[in-house]
């Protein structure tokens, strides 16, 4: 599948951005899409669920109408205002898959669906919005220490956070995406960035494998001269850790 933005070192007002989407070593086709858009200033990554009619379209067509959403909205006055527009972009995403699942005659959670999280900053100089469904990931790398921003919305992480022991639940079973229920409650809060951060955007293809030192050792490397290497750096890690799913990341470094 093409991306909806070419692996190509991009920048924007946050900072200099690069993004890679990878089908893997094990699956026939690639259900991920990525998103970076300069001109609002807005990187998002996307992951089709798996094993539903549709993912790879689900993933896209989310991306695409946040996106939409958002060319269509005046710009926020102040930091309160972009955390409603940008929930509700996800809203009308989430409201239009559903509307498309239900036109086809696919039942309450079993149409198509996406993760869905990314970064926008509206206001120059301001804090990012962050926006989030599913199990795709952002993290932040900052003087040395990295970071996950994103709570994982799982069955795993939910029996892991109750204290349930033996056998846990298979780690990709999502308690929300974007498309299959009319309701979605997605994540949003506002970040405020420091120069010379550097910001990972991923599907759980890439993180699932690997033990959480590995991304460190990566992103420690990550400079403004070579982000395109570092990216692709997380891919192979990934594949060579026995990933089985599609790998997507997105870097994003801030300027010093």
């Amino acid at each position: 599948m093409i991306p909806l933005s070419p692996p190509v070192l991009q920048q924007m007002a946050m900072g200099l951005v690069f993004g890679l989407t990878d089908t893997g070593t094990v699956r026939p086709s690639n259900q991920d899409n990525l998103l970076l858009l300069p001109e609002l200033n807005l990187v998002a990554v996307a992951d089709g669920m798996g094993g539903h009619v549709g993912g790879d379209i689900a993933s896209t067509e989310a991306l695409l109408l946040v996106w939409k959403h958002l060319r269509a909205m005046a710009p926020p006055v102040d930091q309160a205002e972009a955390l409603r527009q940008i929930q509700d972009a996800v809203l009308f995403a989430n409201h239009a898959l559903f509307t498309n699942n239900a036109a086809a005659g696919l039942a309450d959670g079993y149409g198509m669906g996406t993760t869905l999280s990314g970064m926008w900053q509206p206001l120059a100089g301001g804090p990012a919005c962050i926006f989030h469904v599913g199990d795709s990931r952002i993290y932040r790398y900052r003087n040395g220490q990295l970071a996950q921003l994103t709570h994982d919305q799982t069955l795993y992480q939910q029996a892991l956070e109750s204290g349930m022991t033996g056998m846990l639940p298979p780690r990709n079973l999502l308690l929300q995406a974007i498309g299959p229920a009319d309701d979605v409650r997605p994540d949003v809060f506002a970040l405020a960035l420091a120069p010379g951060d550097i910001y990972l955007l991923c599907s759980d293809g890439l993180y699932g494998a690997s033990m959480p030192g590995a991304l460190d050792a990566i992103l420690a490397g990550a400079t403004p001269d070579n982000l395109p290497e570092r990216c692709a750096a997380l891919v192979e890690k990934a594949k060579q850790d026995g990933s089985r799913d599609n790998i997507t990341a997105i870097l994003l470094r801030c300027p010093d």
